[in-house]
């Protein structure tokens, strides 16, 4: 007696090893299950239903509306607007709190409707679960929907058909199912009903078929034993409901906000304190530590980052990448890690046939020629042993099985076979048999002879073979010749199919079922593999010289993953890791392992999503590309994850951020291009809003020292910092790019949403501008200017000098004069814009009421912009002196 025992709940043994099921015989499966071959009886299917419910994936219910709305008001930036407009209403000042209302509304929208776009992965995933299913309940066959099957029952399967749960095998006739959702392999899976030894990864189980895959052929009957959550496609549902995790980005941009937030705060604070020690009134001083506040708030930055990335979805679309999530567009700039599964997505998904062997040699497909003598015999057996199905009404497409579907096509691409010599009947025919591993029919050919093909493995018909076809009309079968050619192909990492033929004599008929061929003629053998997409290797190669490192994580086997990983450049100096070595590795060790091989073989789906944290954890910034259900967890889990559009599943899609509609890996080069160039613009953008903060809050600090009036209204700073300035920052985001996006590694992982070069021009353009406004406004009002008068004077010549900066921040090194002028013709007209919109507040009496401006002569005008342009002139000396120093460091290291 086993010393296992079933849980009734689950189908899984005692000991909590669902996935033992494949160790068991058959026998030994029923009794812990106390099922039979006849199935269960309706009474006991109700009872175990009632007891561990139905066999559905249990779908996570999305956070309510007013919880998403609520998280918009965590950030510290907000939190402090919040603050403010509540003093700003305790103040009674009401366009200051209807300006910071405004604000406030406008970004909790945008994060609303962000964060509120449902995902639907586990939809997606519920729609590969059969409606329906073949049961036997009482011993009889019974058509049952799929949510009522529990462990216990015996299923039917048959070709086309859905499995509707995790099955033993019982009884198997030529049963070969689809697996590829789970394990990315295009082949279709001989299923047997033998027990298999203890450690056969799950992607060898041949004896269990998993929920959710489709039988391509054959029949078969099979035990459940799981169901709902327990079966592989339930374990694949509880990943992708995983949290996903924050975009490099996002993770930045909470960084500066919280470290802004505390800056904010604090200088507010002590300003407050400050001014009340040194004689302010507590009024005078809430409405400055307000003005402050709203100074040093870059409360137009989430407007500019949806912006920025909103532009990088509408260029990455032209190119074929279809972004569901905006943070997606500049994660794929900062990838550091490509993790890309190899079928459909690196590979056609397709068996073609590449290279053939006959005793005349190799021939590399596809052929210069028509083919002749026994290489035209070899592609004509394997199109007419055959069960590829053509479209009626294009006789070169096909459908069916992909080794069928290969074989065809070389020999219709090559005319060595015509379609309606295809589309004829054969006298008779076997379909592939697991057991005799073979496939056979009898065709007449053009001449009236009547001809048993025989296509399968190699060895298996070299075994039946008397003779070995050459162009010379044959000679004896060469065994040792046959197994060397094999072997050849078979390292190249091709699956290897024969094919042989014996003439029938004029009176000879073959009984059915067809008996095992004799006497064949050896003909030779066909290699194919899944290729290579066009212009991958070149991907490849573009993303390597950019610094990211390219990894495919596949289902598929070793041998034919090293075979593509080569022809894609990707080398290691070790072999691929497979799934069964992960299992006895700790994350160290394998950390170590990924470091020296770049694939990934014969994993599971949670081998993948391991993968993928484990390169996280590391520090890389990890985008995972695929196109099947397997692919899902990685996909959810990755920092950006990208599916086919094409061929991929839809659980795939929805798991992912980028959708590419062109099913090309050659695309994402293209996406990393356009996310560098995304965060580009962001960087310059940021860079232009904190060093207007970082003046007014100089500025307003040190003036409240010094013991000075209000230096500016919040109602000010919220009209520049909002409507001059945010129109000139959203305009950044349209800056081209400036060539050379792949030509450097992604940044540093410890740099932040600014370089240290921009931080310390970003203090240099502070501490000048925040100096420049002090000694304006001090210089008014000495010359005997009112507080109003010189407030206008300040606000004008900050408005200019930003008209200046603007321009100056199109780039973090290059001068501005070697840059096209109008190159971003936006920004031009958004800066002269700017302008416009500040003179026109400022002469509309109106609006000048409001903001508390007052009309500038020519004069003052024109000293505004004599001073102003300053601030170009900073900017651009500091990038020249920082090119040169660049320059002579570059001529020392190669002088050394």
């Amino acid at each position: 007696m086993s010393d296992r025992e079933a849980d009734p709940s689950t189908g899984a043994t005692r000991t909590g090893e669902a996935d033992d099921w494949h160790v068991l015989g058959t026998d030994e499966v029923l009794r812990l299950l106390e099922a039979d071959e006849d199935g269960l009886t309706t009474h006991r299917a109700a009872e175990t239903l009632s007891r561990v419910g139905p066999n559905v994936l249990e779908v996570k219910e999305p956070d309510p509306w007013w919880r998403v709305l609520a998280r918009q008001f965590v950030s510290p930036l907000i939190g402090i607007l919040v603050i403010a407009f509540f003093v700003t209403l305790a103040l009674r000042e009401w366009v200051d709190a209807g300006a910071i209302l405004v604000v406030l509304v406008i970004n909790a929208g945008i994060g609303f409707w962000q964060e509120r776009k449902a995902e639907s992965a586990v939809r997606a995933l519920k729609q590969l679960s059969a409606p329906t299913c073949r049961a036997l309940r009482d011993g009889v066959e019974t058509s049952l929907p799929a949510a009522d099957v529990v462990p216990g029952d015996v299923v039917l399967l048959e070709s086309g058909e859905r499995v509707p749960a995790d099955l033993r095998l019982l009884v198997v006739n030529g049963l070969r199912v689809d697996e590829s959702m789970l394990t990315g392999e295009v082949m279709p899976v001989d299923k047997g009903h033998e027990a298999l030894p203890d450690d056969t990864a799950p992607t060898d189980r041949t004896n269990i078929c998993f929920s959710g895959t489709l039988v391509t052929s054959g029949r078969g009957r099979g035990v459940v034993v799981a169901t709902g959550a327990s079966t592989e496609l339930g374990l694949i549902n509880e990943l992708v409901q995983g949290p996903s995790g924050l975009s490099p980005l996002q993770v930045l941009t909470h960084s500066l906000e919280r470290r802004i937030g505390v800056v904010v705060a604090a200088v507010s604070t002590f300003v407050f304190v400050a001014g009340i020690a040194l004689g302010h009134h507590p009024s005078e001083m809430f409405r400055t530590a307000v003005a402050l506040a709203v100074a040093s708030v870059p409360e137009s930055l989430p407007i500019v980052l949806t912006v920025a990335m909103s532009l990088g979805v509408a260029r990455m679309a032209k190119a074929h990448a279809i972004v569901r999530s905006l943070p997606a567009v500049e994660t794929l700039g900062s990838t550091t890690v490509i993790g890309s599964d190899k079928t459909g997505t690196l590979t056609l998904n397709e068996m073609t046939v590449e290279r053939v062997w006959t005793a005349e040699g190799f021939e590399d497909l596809p052929l210069a020629r028509t083919p002749q003598g026994c290489l035209r015999d070899l592609m004509r057996a394997g199109a007419l042993t055959n069960e590829a199905v053509a479209d009626p009404d294009d006789p070169l497409s096909l459908t069916g099985d992909a080794v069928d579907v290969a074989m065809a096509h070389a020999a219709l691409a090559c005319e060595a076979v015509t379609p309606d010599e295809r589309a004829a009947t054969p006298e008779c025919d076997a379909p592939y048999e697991p057991a005799l591993r073979l496939s056979q029919t009898v065709r007449t050919d053009a001449d009236g002879r009547r001809v048993l093909y025989v296509k399968g493995s190699p060895d298996v018909l070299a075994h039946h073979a008397e003779r070995l076809a050459d162009d010379s009309g044959g000679r004896p079968v060469d065994h040792d010749l046959i197994e060397e050619a094999n072997h050849a192909l078979a390292r190249r990492g091709l699956r290897v199919i024969a094919t042989a033929y014996r003439t029938l004599g004029p009176d000879e008929r073959l009984p059915e079922p067809m008996p095992t061929p004799s006497g064949l003629t050896f003909l030779g053998m066909e290699g194919m593999e899944d290729p290579p997409r066009p212009g991958v290797a070149e991907a490849v190669r573009s993303c390597q010289r950019a610094g990211i490192t390219v990894t495919m994580i596949t289902g598929d086997h070793p041998a034919t993953a090293s075979s593509i990983a080569g022809r894609l450049g990707l080398v290691g100096d070790s072999p691929p890791v497979t799934g069964q070595e992960m299992a006895r590795m700790e994350d160290a060790e394998l950390a170590e392992r990924l470091a020296h091989t770049p694939v990934a073989a014969r994993v599971t789906p949670q081998d993948k999503l391991r993968i993928v944290q484990l390169l996280q954890r590391e520090g890389e910034v990890v985008a995972v590309t695929g196109d099947g259900v397997n692919d899902a967890p990685a996909l959810q889990a990755a920092s950006i994850g990208v599916a086919m559009g094409r061929s991929g599943t839809d659980v795939a899609r929805e798991a992912a951020d980028i959708v590419l509609t062109d099913d090309n890996f050659v695309t994402i080069v293209h996406a990393v291009t356009q996310g560098r160039v995304t965060f580009s613009a962001i960087r310059k953008a940021t860079f232009f809003l904190l060093a207007t903060g970082i003046a007014a809050l100089l500025a307003v600090s040190v003036n409240v020292m010094a013991q000075g009036p209000l230096l500016l209204l919040p109602v000010q700073m919220l009209f520049i910092n909002v409507v001059t300035n945010g129109i000139q920052d959203i305009a950044l985001a349209f800056e081209p790019p400036e060539g050379d996006e792949l030509s450097h590694p992604p940044r540093p992982r410890s740099e932040g949403l600014l370089s240290g070069v921009l931080w310390a021009r970003l203090a240099l353009v502070g501490a000048w501008m925040a100096v420049a406004l002090l000694a304006v406004f001090r210089w008014s009002l000495d010359q005997g200017y009112s507080e109003e008068h010189a407030r206008t004077l300040v606000i004008t010549l900050f408005v200019v000098m930003n008209f200046y900066l603007v321009g100056a921040s199109r780039s973090e090194h290059r001068l501005l004069l070697t840059m096209n002028p109008f190159g971003n013709v936006l920004l031009i007209v958004s800066s002269l814009a700017a302008l416009l919109l500040y003179y026109g507040a400022m002469t509309w009496p109106v609006s000048a009421d409001v903001l508390g401006l007052v009309p500038l002569t020519a004069t003052e005008w024109g000293a505004c912009f004599l001073l102003g342009l300053s601030i170009l002139v900073i900017v651009e000396t500091d990038k020249l002196v920082r090119l040169r120093l660049r320059r002579r460091a570059h001529r020392v290291a190669e002088g050394r």
